[in-house]
């Protein structure tokens, strides 16, 4: 038995600029994360420097159709509060986030006052990449080091085919598919935030565990219905993963479906979903003569929330210190870029 039973949860997650002033100094801390940007330094601090300088009016603009800042730390706040209730008084919530507040020097200061007797790490990406869960597991453990924090720390490395999880987003499908009476003619696209090839080629599992959550979601679905997987907020010169959310929404157009929208990768609102997919999309669709329907993100859906505790209770009893499967690895071998290599 622990001789200190308390279990500290750190919901991780990538954060948003709090206000329009906080949009270059979120932008340059997301371009200099080396798992985003993958050059050595100096190169890697001129290029975010020169990106954050550069798209700062472009996304203040984005931010400022938000209310001017990002809705993630209320979304994730909330997500807390749900966990916390499903978890009960053996564990305590915390909230981390990887490029904006609070990062990991301020979860960390209140964890120490919590003074837990283990730490479980629990993404809120149900798929791992490297670029997410990866960057965000290193940054909490080196800021653990140099805190000289020494307490168990195991991680929730990913959960793309955990059953509440699918549950949750087949339910959210299921209720707009019965609403729909042009069922016949829509098309269901799994819209995933895209990555460039090449960190997928270099072993990240991201696309491998998207597809196996959309396979698994697809068995649910109380309806047969076409569906593709896509990827969307491609930016830059480098060739990124497709189909393209963008482009696949102005093929369905033309073609008059109903287009049914999912953000896969994405379990809370903010600049992707309520921008990106909300308008800009959308209006893409509408000016094409589409109907489009966007299905939310998860948030504090019920199933989601039960199953992210379930996952909890199941790493904090088995002795396992990076998994969400302790029965099997979940990504083949050519996949190393996992935690569980």
């Amino acid at each position: 038995m622990k001789k200190n039973s308390k279990t500290a949860v750190v919901l991780l997650n990538l954060g948003g600029p709090d206000s329009l002033e906080a949009v270059r100094p979120f932008l340059f801390n997301l371009f200099y994360d080396r798992a985003i940007i993958r050059l050595p330094n100096p190169f890697r601090w001129l290029l975010a420097h020169l990106i954050s300088l550069v798209r700062k009016k472009t996304a203040q603009k984005v931010y400022s159709l938000m209310g001017g800042s990002s809705p993630i730390l209320k979304e994730t706040e909330a997500q807390k509060i749900a966990l916390q209730k499903k978890l009960g008084d053996e564990y305590q919530v915390f909230i981390c986030m990887r490029h904006w507040h609070p990062m990991s020097f301020e979860a960390l200061s209140k964890i120490k006052e919590y003074n837990p007797g283990e730490i479980i790490l629990l993404p809120l990406y149900p798929q791992f990449s490297t670029t997410t869960t990866g960057s965000s597991v290193a940054e909490f453990k080196k800021a653990m080091n140099d805190s000289a924090l020494d307490v168990p720390c195991k991680v929730i490395c990913c959960y793309p085919t955990s059953p509440g999880f699918l549950d949750a987003h087949a339910q959210l499908i299921n209720e707009a598919l019965d609403k729909n009476n042009k069922i016949s003619n829509a098309i269901v696209l799994f819209s995933a935030h895209g990555l460039p090839e090449k960190i997928i080629k270099d072993g990240d599992p991201y696309q491998f565990q998207i597809e196996k959550t959309v396979e698994a979601i697809v068995k649910k679905l109380n309806k047969k219905v076409e569906y593709k997987i896509t990827y969307q907020s491609r930016v830059g010169p480098m060739k990124w993963l497709d189909p393209n959310t963008e482009d696949e929404i102005k093929i369905a157009s033309k073609l008059q479906k109903t287009i049914i929208v999912i953000p896969i990768a994405f379990v809370s609102e903010h600049v992707e979903t309520l921008v990106e997919l909300d308008i800009e999309y959308a209006e893409i669709a509408k000016d094409l003569g589409a109907t489009y329907i966007r299905i939310p993100a998860l948030g504090v859906t019920d199933a989601f929330i039960e199953d992210l505790a379930s996952n909890v209770r199941k790493i904090s009893l088995e002795d396992v210190s990076c998994r969400a499967y302790p029965d099997k690895v979940l990504c083949p071998e050519e996949f190393s870029g996992c935690l569980c290599k």
